[in-house]
């Protein structure tokens, strides 16, 4: 799964529908009630927050949801990933050296920089960030459903004429 690149929507949803499954007993039990609360939560969010009708009842359900998630999230953070080591994926670690190569390239750095930075010898561990904006913007989902509908009715997707 994290190798997985552009998802659409039902990806998402296919694969929340699984993963309960799939990561059950997959973790010591400490570890595994923490993420399977996480992906419930995730799957009970994006069930309320893509309904193509809601209610005050559903947009405070949505609402209530979100605060469960912002707490299965940190838990998840403060517990299981202090617990795991987590290294970036082969093909992140490449990306991140192309970049980095692009960056000196532009900046008209020297050949000597550009060869340390842009070939990594180890790979370096990965955090989980939750201060991103995806996170940061679920917290208007009930706001912006009040005002411009469900999420049916509109699309972030760029369009060319």
């Amino acid at each position: 799964m994290a190798a997985m690149k552009k998802l659409a929507a039902w990806d998402c949803k296919e694969i929340l529908q699984c993963a309960i499954l799939a990561f059950k007993h997959l973790l010591p039990r400490k570890h595994n009630v923490i993420v399977l609360n996480l992906l419930f939560e995730l799957a009970t969010w994006h069930g309320l927050a893509k309904l193509q009708m809601h209610t005050a009842s559903t947009l405070r359900d949505l609402d209530a949801s979100l605060t469960r998630l912002g707490q299965d999230l940190r838990q998840f953070k403060k517990i299981t990933c202090a617990t795991y080591v987590t290294l970036e994926l082969p093909a992140e670690v490449a990306a991140h050296g192309r970049q980095t190569a692009a960056l000196a390239t532009c900046q008209k750095s020297s050949a000597k920089q550009l060869a340390n930075d842009s070939a990594p010898t180890k790979w370096e561990p990965w955090t989980r960030d939750l201060s991103t904006v995806k996170l940061h913007s679920l917290g208007d989902y009930v706001d912006n459903i009040c005002r411009h509908g469900t999420t049916d009715n509109y699309s972030t997707q760029i369009v060319s004429f």
